[in-house]
């Protein structure tokens, strides 16, 4: 048997008897780690960044949509995915994570009509101003 399955198999093991915020990190694993650090981001992570907290969880359900079909279209493989909890119900659901710099955020960003203004070079300079 290779390790990694072993591994695998006692993860999910001690996972399913530990506390249920327990097990979802345990089984995310590293990735939920990296996402904890900001070295991997969700998209609900971005669209609070740019202060676009206000729109509603539907919508930002749709530009996730829309960023996972543009990491798709260029990499030809689904992006990482991690377990976390939900910003306003806290029920734990299963949710991609890119690079900060990944290229799809910024052209999800602009192909969803409700994401769209944040996408114009304007806003990205008017941000970058107040960062300043």
């Amino acid at each position: 048997m290779l390790v990694t399955a072993k591994l695998r198999r006692r993860t999910k093991a001690a996972a399913r008897t530990a506390p249920k915020a327990l097990r979802y990190r345990a089984i995310s694993g590293d990735i939920a780690v990296l996402v904890d650090v900001g070295q991997l981001v969700l998209t609900g992570d971005i669209l609070e960044r740019l202060g676009a907290s206000e729109l509603k969880d539907g919508y930002k359900a749709w530009y996730g949509r829309h960023v996972k079909k543009a990491f798709i279209a260029a990499r030809e493989q689904q992006p990482v995915m991690v377990w976390t909890r939900h910003r306003t119900t806290g029920k734990w659901i299963h949710v991609c994570a890119y690079s900060p710099f990944d290229m799809a955020l910024y052209v999800g960003l602009a192909s969803y009509k409700q994401t769209k203004h944040l996408a114009t070079p304007a806003f990205f300079q008017a941000a970058y101003m107040e960062a300043a």
